[in-house]
């Protein structure tokens, strides 16, 4: 359990960049005595530093959202094309931040006619160049370390937007703890998108399966389809056709 709350730990410090001793303890539900015992075992690993009343990653060591894109790039863009096929001209829908579903515009026709809802800037910047996409931006606080803006009510989504195709991002993925993020404000937006949009398309390149981080914004038999380039074993596959998902496996 406490090699688990570990891991947790540092896929939240490396979110976060830098957390405080009194976030931890908050967030994880524990005492302070408990959390310094984690931190001291913590900052043994090269990545993170000691800092006065808190925690931080090493700057040398911090992955940006540019270079996390760059990893596996074809792969991404692989995934991202297959994505893009499922949408059709007049659609409503939801394109979630995140480093292969940035890619998807880039494999849609630019005379189509369709609206975007989306929390991502790449998206935005993206579809500038496309006269008949309207774009409807979630979020009042832009993340730089995402790319994303983040910060909503619920009913800036339940309330006006019939969303019918929701293309998503996941920094983990199993079947025991279904689709996860590490960030509580980009969690919120999630999941609130999972709840109100008609079909779910999971994007998820083979690295990010059977890894856990700290927050479930959905479980995996929300999903319709799971768009990756993973060859599934017979329990994922006998999950899936149990919960009727179809996994579509790109050819890289």
């Amino acid at each position: 359990m406490k090699a688990k709350r570990n891991d947790l730990i540092k896929e939240y410090i490396l979110e976060k960049e830098h957390v405080t001793l009194k976030e931890l303890e908050e967030t994880f539900n524990v005492s302070m005595n408990t959390i310094r015992r984690d931190v001291a075992k913590i900052i043994t690993d090269p990545r993170f530093e000691k800092v006065y009343g808190g925690v931080s990653v090493k700057k040398n060591k911090l992955i940006s959202f540019e270079n996390r894109s760059i990893k596996n790039k074809e792969v991404k863009q692989k995934i991202a094309e297959e994505a893009a096929k499922l949408i059709q001209p007049h659609d409503l829908i939801y394109i979630d931040s995140g480093t292969t579903t940035k890619y998807i515009l880039d494999y849609l026709p630019k005379d189509i006619e369709m609206t975007i809802i989306t929390n991502s800037l790449d998206i935005v910047l993206k579809a500038e160049v496309f006269e008949k996409i309207q774009v409807f931006l979630l979020g009042n606080m832009f993340k730089r370390s995402t790319r994303s803006f983040v910060g909503i009510t619920p009913d800036q989504i339940t309330n006006k937007y019939n969303i019918s195709k929701a293309f998503m991002a996941a920094t983990a993925v199993s079947i025991d703890n279904g689709m996860m993020n590490s960030d509580l404000m980009e969690y919120e937006i999630k999941k609130h998108i999972v709840d109100k949009a008609a079909n779910i398309y999971l994007l998820a390149d083979k690295s990010k399966f059977e890894k856990s981080t700290l927050l479930t914004y959905a479980s995996l038999d929300q999903v319709n389809k799971i768009i990756t380039d993973k060859d599934f074993d017979t329990t994922y596959l006998d999950f899936f056709n149990d919960k009727q998902i179809e996994p579509i496996t790109v050819d890289i």
